[in-house]
């Protein structure tokens, strides 16, 4: 087993195995690698001794899940209601223009973001808003936005 996937099996023995734990061994990992990919689908249907289809499926089932990897930083544009009229889509495209996305790809080329939407935060008295790796950040425009983006790349320069 290659060492990214002894968590994976961390985590399965944590859950003694259960496959009834089966989303929770998935939230568990997902939290760990921030996506399931399909190595680690693998393992966990043979460890639970189920069959790929089935976990698969829950895998692609629920929303919350993802197989794609995604970045450093997982940016989340709010486009509910009060979000939407008080602009939050030249937010996300500004964001989009900046990181370089072309079509379906939500994650910047050098790994370091991931661009998504939600349909609301719950934080509609702040709209709009967008949250980075679930901190929000409220009253956004787009300049505050790529603002932000060359704040992220400072400090992770910084850290480097």
């Amino acid at each position: 087993m290659s060492k990214d996937l002894t968590r994976v099996e961390e985590i399965l023995a944590s859950y003694d195995y259960e496959p009834h734990h089966l989303i929770a061994i998935m939230q568990d990992i997902q939290s760990e690698y921030k996506y399931l990919s399909q190595d680690m689908l693998c393992l966990i249907a043979q460890k639970l001794g189920l069959s790929i289809a089935k976990v698969y499926s829950v895998a692609t089932f629920y929303e919350n899940f993802s197989l794609e990897a995604k970045g450093k930083y997982i940016i989340r544009v709010c486009d509910g209601t009060a979000c939407h009229v008080r602009k939050s889509g030249p937010i996300y495209d500004a964001i989009r223009k900046e990181l370089g996305l072309i079509g379906k790809q939500k994650t910047s080329a050098d790994g370091m973001f991931t661009l998504e939407t939600v349909a609301c935060l719950g934080a509609c008295g702040l709209a709009p808003v967008m949250t980075v790796n679930d901190v929000v950040h409220a009253q956004m425009t787009p300049e505050s936005a790529l603002a932000l983006l060359d704040e992220l790349r400072k400090e992770d320069a910084a850290n480097a």
